[in-house]
């Protein structure tokens, strides 16, 4: 799969995508830095400590976000796609649901388009990914975490997924898919998902997994999103083990360590 200039081998190996929210609460510098510093500062460190790609996020997708114009968003991600694209070679993806915010984010120069609706909330989303070439992440969602057979309706729902970004002229090796850990799902659910992330693979294409930090871990643990790495990391290594692509996290260095060893292993 080619994302940007890079190659990437995701029959063989799993890589890296590391979390950059630009949201006004992601930077507590206490006005030391302006956001645009904060934000290039935290893209090298993780470009440093091993992240494959970096995604930009400018509007909070945690229960009960609050919704911004995409004008505002807009004005968040652009300036940071555009410094980071300049600094580093990682590919850029961008976060959004949302048309006018991903041509915004595609002109100034994003690679992938990762969208937690899977092209759903706005079909116009597929056709700027057509447009620029660009690849996506097609994320399972739901507004209620109602289902008749849950795996099986995961699966249909990220079908049609698929079956929008190829009426776009989205490329086959442009898609991976997102179990969507955390979106519209009981944490019963959650665990499923996660326990039986392997059935994507049926689909045929790379499988992004996204637990980093999240409410699943959190309830499991009883513990608070800055106090879950260790949960994320056996997550990580359960997705490694049932041949996930990609890990989309925010502690990059440990998540590396464990893929390296993890992957050591199955070699063996």
């Amino acid at each position: 799969m080619i994302i940007g200039k890079k190659e990437f081998d995701t029959a063989n190996k799993c890589y890296i995508m590391g979390i950059l929210n630009v949201t006004p609460d992601s930077f507590s510098d206490g006005g030391k830095f302006n956001q645009l510093d904060a934000a290039l500062r935290h893209a090298e460190e993780m470009v440093n400590e091993g992240a494959d790609i970096i995604d930009i996020g400018g509007e909070s997708t945690r229960p009960g976000h609050q919704v911004i114009t995409d004008e505002e968003e807009i004005a968040r991600v652009t300036p940071v796609i555009e410094a980071v694209k300049s600094r580093f070679d990682a590919p850029i993806s961008i976060d959004t649901y949302k048309g006018a915010v991903a041509e915004a984010a595609l002109q100034a120069g994003a690679d992938l388009v990762n969208d937690i609706w899977g092209f759903k909330h706005d079909r116009h989303v597929a056709e700027l990914t057509a447009k620029y070439g660009a690849a996506c992440c097609l994320m399972h969602n739901r507004h209620e975490a109602v289902y008749d057979n849950f795996q099986r309706d995961v699966l249909s729902d990220l079908e049609e997924c698929v079956r929008i970004a190829r009426e776009a002229g989205v490329a086959d090796d442009k898609i991976m898919l997102d179990p969507g850990v955390g979106f519209g799902k009981t944490y019963e659910m959650n665990l499923e998902i996660m326990n039986h992330v392997e059935i994507l693979h049926q689909l045929g294409f790379p499988v992004l997994l996204g637990t980093s930090r999240k409410s699943m871990i959190g309830l499991t643990l009883d513990l608070p999103a800055t106090d879950r790495v260790e949960g994320t990391l056996a997550t990580t290594v359960m997705g490694v083990m049932k041949g996930c692509a990609f890990v989309r996290v925010h502690d990059i260095k440990e998540n590396r360590r464990v893929i390296q060893m993890t992957e050591a292993i199955l070699k063996h």
